[in-house]
């Protein structure tokens, strides 16, 4: 199996251009590649993009972020620092600000407060580190002034969550450790956090997990009195959604997917990814006599290729299964919030209907 290739953070990326245009400040000439330190020790090395010098004492640079394997919305996007060096005698300080292309915060729950450029603590710490550790290495002084830019955020951020969480105007400059590790599920788990946080900032108890964009607007349909923040997409991320839910403090969650998934997590399925959780037809065919439906009907659904096949076989010879494929599914999902959230669940079937309310 080929090795996935990491690639480096929006936050590395901003405190990559950062040093580079400060170093064509302080030394005169464009920087090919920049060196950044990264937070988890070690540095890392990012060729820089573009860089010119504006005024004596204004400089932009800027770096193509990439995320080596990973399939990131900002992967090949353009993010860049305009930095303004002020010398001054005997001390070293950085601020830090938002420019075209990043998001502005405009709800309460994120750690970035609103108001504020969607700039968080992981980034602010490496460009400030970059900055300062420039100045330093050429044994000077003063303030730097940099405001992190991004060409095409606005466009970018569409294709992002940013808007569900109150981030307007273009994307977020991310990252804890600097580098993209392939598929991260940390990155995905951190944004269902953000987006929690969010909801229960807002001051709702409840809120609508849904596994992607149809069974989304599916729960949107059947729920239309609840505000857009308080529906989710978890994915694939089953047992770690429920337990952020009941750490966030929430009362109410309501699982709203279609029967496919609904099928995994009512077998107590953490992570419902196919090439992670075999979807075991065989549990379903004996659900399906214990439902009252005959020994034919529950080897067709053992002998079944899909989940699809298994779901038409039994809507129209025993609906009475779907009642147990929601409650073993409800089950999971009060185990999985540690017997702290009230669960309700949806199930849909492949035409969109509600199969399953319970």
């Amino acid at each position: 199996m080929k090795k996935l290739r990491y690639g480096f953070t929006t936050g590395a990326a901003a405190a990559a251009a950062t040093r580079a245009a400060l170093a064509c400040l302080l030394e005169g000439r464009v920087p090919a590649r920049v060196a950044v330190a990264l937070p988890g020790g070690g540095s890392l090395e990012i060729p820089v993009h573009l860089c010119r010098r504006l005024t004596g004492k204004t400089a932009e640079a800027s770096v193509i972020k990439d995320a080596g394997d990973d399939p990131d919305i900002t992967n090949g996007a353009e993010i860049g620092a305009r930095v303004t060096w002020q010398p001054g005698p005997g001390e070293r300080q950085v601020t830090i600000h938002g420019g075209p292309g990043v998001g502005t915060v405009t709800k309460p729950g994120l750690e970035t407060p609103p108001g504020q450029p969607a700039i968080t603590a992981g980034p602010r710490a490496m460009i400030t580190e970059a900055a300062l550790a420039c100045l330093a290495a050429h044994g000077t002084f003063g303030l730097v002034r940099t405001e992190i830019f991004v060409p095409r955020g606005t466009a970018l951020a569409r294709h992002t969550l940013n808007a569900r969480l109150g981030i307007l105007g273009g994307i977020s400059i991310l990252g804890t450790t600097g580098i993209v590790r392939p598929l991260s599920h940390e990155a995905y788990l951190a944004t269902i956090a953000a987006a929690l946080s969010v909801a229960r900032a807002s001051g709702h108890k409840e809120v609508v997990l849904t596994t992607g964009r149809r069974s989304e607007r599916l729960a949107q349909a059947c729920r239309p009195l609840l505000p857009a923040d308080a529906f989710l997409q978890i994915g694939d991320y089953f047992a770690e959604s429920m337990a952020l839910v009941a750490e966030k403090g929430f009362d109410r969650a309501t699982l709203a997917v279609f029967f496919g998934k609904a099928l995994k997590m009512g077998q107590g399925i953490g992570h419902t990814h196919a090439r992670s959780a075999a979807l075991s037809l065989e549990k379903l065919s004996r659900w399906t006599l214990a439902a009252g439906g005959d020994g034919d009907l529950a080897r067709a659904v053992a002998a079944s290729n899909t989940a699809r096949q298994a779901f038409e076989l039994v809507l129209g010879r025993c609906p009475a299964v779907l009642r147990t494929v929601g409650s073993e599914m409800i089950r999971a999902a009060v185990l999985f919030g540690r017997r702290k959230v009230a669960v309700r669940g949806m199930i849909f079937g492949f035409d969109g209907e509600v199969r399953f309310d319970g």
